[in-house]
């Protein structure tokens, strides 16, 4: 498939009236640092203790929209900015936005993994039927194994309870001690300076900012281009399906380079809210397809090493395989749906 034919907005080189300079950039950076130093007084307010308390989740959260926002500005633009400042900076933003995540990835993989356990062993109501991802819905038809499966999933479904469930206590306790830290205080207070001051460089307020988006885009275009698309708008193709009995634990290779695609996606989405001031809804669209793809790669990986637990019964086994497959099957559809989504961006524009 020809590049030419995989863009997804307009080029940010066109359409957007003046052109922006470094002060669009100064002004992106100040109003995220100030929604970033908002969420950390809401996060303090509401004690930030409790586990799965609202305020807390939602200031946590709150928290990582802008540190993502801010760590992808200094990125793609990083010639317009002080080069040691944005270099030390931009490591901190990574260690804090992946230490914040921790604790509702691990909650969301639960909750994924034990709605599919129900969904398989029987207990679905037919809205459930459709995949994540928007793909078709997958083949209901009765199985003889129906019955080992409903006797196994309540013991994989306890199973990963308290391998997930712990791991997301842990994951809170890692995120408390380093909201308490005195690297996370340093990393606030290069934020609280930002919202005030943005150390640009002396040519940054008369330099254009699109041909540095223009290169996240082009970055993200060359990465689509190398996904198996064509592959990808075949439903039930069967292609996240490879390696998926091999004993190797590792991730599956194949998954990178979509993972790569919806980091790049990302970037070129954050680029583009810099130049606009405006959320572009179709890119949302297409980056929550790779979200669901990100997610069902990673909740298929939690069912294959929630196998390979010692000593477990054969039936507690077979529902985990059954599980990591049924994941694989959502990981295809996350790709078939971005794919759609994708061919539908092209004829829009």
């Amino acid at each position: 498939m020809a590049q030419q034919h995989l863009e997804p907005t307009e080029p940010v080189s066109g359409h957007l009236g003046p052109s922006p300079t470094g002060d669009a950039l100064a002004g992106y950076l100040r109003s995220q640092a100030t929604e970033f130093l908002r969420a950390l007084r809401q996060h303090r307010e509401s004690g930030g203790t409790a586990a799965g308390a609202e305020d807390p989740v939602d200031a946590a959260r709150a928290l990582r929209r802008s540190v993502r926002r801010i760590s992808a500005s200094l990125h793609t633009f990083r010639p317009l900015l002080d080069p040691d400042w944005s270099e030390s900076l931009r490591p901190e933003l990574a260690w804090l936005s992946g230490t914040l995540g921790m604790e509702h990835a691990y909650e969301s993989r639960l909750e994924r993994l034990l709605l599919a356990l129900h969904r398989l062993s029987g207990a679905v109501f037919p809205a459930q039927q459709t995949p994540v991802g928007g793909g078709p819905a997958a083949p209901t038809a009765s199985s003889p194994d129906r019955g080992n499966l409903t006797v196994g999933a309540a013991k994989a479904g306890a199973l990963l309870d308290r391998q997930l469930t712990l791991a997301r206590t842990r994951a809170h306790s890692t995120a408390l001690q380093a909201l308490g830290s005195s690297r996370f205080h340093a990393v606030a207070d290069s934020i609280a300076v930002l919202a005030s001051e943005v150390p640009l460089t002396r040519t940054a307020v008369t330099t254009d900012l699109r041909p540095l988006a223009a290169t996240a885009q082009e970055r993200l275009e060359d990465a689509v281009s190398a996904l198996p698309l064509v592959t990808a708008g075949s439903p039930y193709n069967a292609e996240a399906l490879i390696h998926g009995l091999s004993p190797d634990p590792s991730p599956h290779p194949q998954d990178a380079p979509w993972h790569q695609v919806r980091l790049l996606l990302r970037l070129h989405r954050y680029a583009r809210e810099v130049l606009t001031s405006s959320v572009d809804v179709r890119l949302l669209t297409a980056g929550q397809c790779l979200d669901r793809h990100r997610d069902a790669s990673e909740a298929a990986s939690a069912a294959a090493a929630a196998a390979r637990t010692p000593r477990i019964a054969p039936a507690t086994a077979y529902a985990l395989g059954v599980l990591h497959a049924d994941q694989r099957h959502e990981v295809e559809a996350a790709r078939f749906a971005f794919q759609q989504c994708w061919q539908k961006q092209v004829v829009s524009t």
